[in-house]
């Protein structure tokens, strides 16, 4: 069965950087991962994905520029730089699994992650 273990989350200030990731175990074959997250109040929205190869990548435009995702496949693990936060960057992080072309909805998505925090204050 597949498990997604996502962390590194925390508190910065903003302007700060944070890095997460997400261990995967069980996904085999040609899996696609997301990053979302969700603030008090808020709808869970989509942040970041990146296809198997990490030949396409799709990025929100409320974070593009400043996040990067990447992935090591022999790690079985999914990065997700983020630089240059802000307050509104304030939220749980979740990352998510699926195995097919990468998706920026979070119905596409079959696996998850439990959530990481991260706060960002001024």
């Amino acid at each position: 069965q597949v498990q997604l273990v996502d962390s590194g989350g925390g508190l910065v200030q903003a302007g700060g950087s944070l890095r997460l990731s997400c261990a995967a175990s069980g996904l085999f074959g040609r899996s696609a991962v997301g990053w979302f997250r969700q603030a008090p109040g808020k709808e869970r929205e989509f942040v970041t994905a990146i296809s198997w190869s990490g030949g396409s990548i799709y990025d929100a435009d409320s974070v593009r520029g400043r996040f990067t995702i990447s992935r090591d496949n022999a790690k079985n693990t999914v990065y997700l730089q983020m630089n240059s936060l802000k307050p509104e960057d304030t939220a749980v992080y979740y990352c998510a699994a699926r195995y097919g072309d990468v998706s920026r909805e979070r119905s596409g998505y079959d696996y998850w992650g439990q959530g990481t925090q991260v706060t960002v204050s001024s």
